[in-house]
């Protein structure tokens, strides 16, 4: 104990009881706790209205800069680091300081639980050239706290922050394609790391302005050739959505899950000619490909009515039937005329030979044609034919003597095959 006087310190016998004690409560408290430093007198002065005054040290450092009124001293957080050997002082009217016994206290860390690495923004895929945070977090954990951040199984070390808060946060401000791996943080405040899970960041790359390619049989694309439209973007995370339009109007979709390009398929139409185009998009935003033109020729086909057409080949057959009947007929008849030489119904007459005068004519050839109608009877059908004969001779003057005169005869034939009549006569019967 100790003793001020006059300005100087006296210390009490060791003998003499002790009437100053601090006490802490609690006595071993943890961080981020309050801490309640209490120097308490155990007999108060007997003879004085004045109220004594207190001072608190740590480990010979006073706590506050000067003489307090208040028996109590608040630590409303204590930390690790306030550990130590505390005591405190009070002071009487008469200038006696009494000093309490020292007191060692030990604050405890809480130790570090449920470490965890979330992103922003939040998901696992980014597009490239995106800004991506990771904040590691503890749930529980006093005192300062060291944060690392690992990329891969390996865990290579990206950041490490030291602070006195439960979360801290690792900045990537653009993100490119070999960002694309596996993360994890950990925390540590004295007790040894505790690591985080894992968690996969995809960099995904927006799709490039598609191309559009169309495929036919032909240089020129005609009616009714297969058309194939084939859309690739050469730039882009998959899976990638296509879609197909032919003058601004959808006309089908198809899907690449793995990348690269897709198919559309379609038989075409005069109505299909015009400007075509196709769109890609994976999520990160659509891209369009330029226009294309595509015309269709219309082959040149029979046009005719195809009743018409029809019409015709009837006719053209019953034409056939009525030329083999008369050929048919024809032929009766000269079989016919034939027997009639035998027939005492029926006599041909046989055509006399016509006999050619040669005149002083000026011309020098003398023509001259003979015509007879020999009728034919066969039941209720008669034949008539008529039948002419031409006979060119050369003048008799005009050819040398030992020259021969030609003949040259040409037959004419008609026919027409006609119903027997009432009325009708054979001319040798009514003779």
């Amino acid at each position: 104990m100790v003793e001020k006087w006059g300005g100087h310190e006296e210390r009490a016998p060791l003998c003499e009881p002790t009437e100053l004690f601090l006490i802490a409560s609690p006595l071993q408290p943890t961080e981020e706790t309050p801490v309640t430093l209490t120097c308490k007198i155990q007999s108060p002065p007997q003879s004085s209205d004045a109220q004594p005054q207190f001072r608190f040290f740590r480990d010979s450092q006073p706590l506050t800069p000067d003489w307090s009124s208040s028996w109590e001293f608040q630590i409303p957080a204590v930390q690790k680091e306030d550990s130590g050997s505390y005591w405190c002082e009070a002071q009487k009217v008469v200038y006696k300081v009494l000093r309490s016994p020292r007191f060692q206290m030990n604050v405890k860390r809480v130790p570090i639980s449920d470490v965890s690495l979330e992103t922003q923004p939040l998901g696992e895929q980014l597009a490239e050239g995106d800004k991506l945070v990771f904040i590691c977090s503890v749930d529980k954990g006093t005192g300062n706290i060291t944060f690392l951040w690992y990329r891969g199984t390996l865990g290579l070390n990206l950041e490490t922050k030291t602070q006195h808060s439960l979360t801290a946060e690792f900045e990537i401000p653009a993100v490119r394609k070999n960002d694309t791996d596996q993360y994890y943080c950990a925390a540590d405040n004295g007790y040894g790391p505790k690591l985080s899970g894992l968690v996969s960041i995809t960099v995904r790359i927006p799709v490039y302005r598609p191309i559009l390619t169309i495929r036919v049989p032909r240089a020129q694309a005609v009616v009714g050739d297969d058309v194939e439209l084939f859309c690739e973007a050469p730039i882009g995370s998959p899976p990638i959505l296509y879609q197909f339009y032919h003058e601004d109007v959808i006309l089908g979709s198809s899907s690449a899950p793995s990348g690269g390009g897709a198919s559309f398929n379609f038989s075409g139409t005069a109505e299909h000619s015009g400007n075509y185009s196709c769109e890609a998009d994976n999520g990160l935003g659509a891209q369009h490909s330029k226009v294309v033109t595509l015309n269709f020729i219309v082959p040149i086909q029979d046009t005719r009515d195809p009743l018409t057409s029809e019409v015709i080949g009837g006719l053209l057959g019953i034409l056939g039937l009525v030329m083999v009947a008369l050929l048919f007929c024809f032929w009766h008849k000269r079989k016919t005329g034939r027997r009639s030489a035998t027939d005492p119904h029926r006599t041909l007459p046989s055509p006399a030979p016509p006999e050619f005068t040669y005149l002083n004519s000026p011309d020098p050839r003398q023509l001259q044609s003979t015509y007879e109608n020999v009728d034919a009877v066969h039941e209720d059908e008669i034949y008539s034919l008529a039948y002419g004969m031409h006979q060119e001779q050369e003048p008799a003057a005009a050819a040398p003597p030992t020259a021969r005169v030609e003949n040259k005869d040409t037959l004419d034939i008609y026919a027409r095959l006609r119903k027997t009549q009432a009325m009708d006569v054979d001319y040798e019967d009514a003779m």
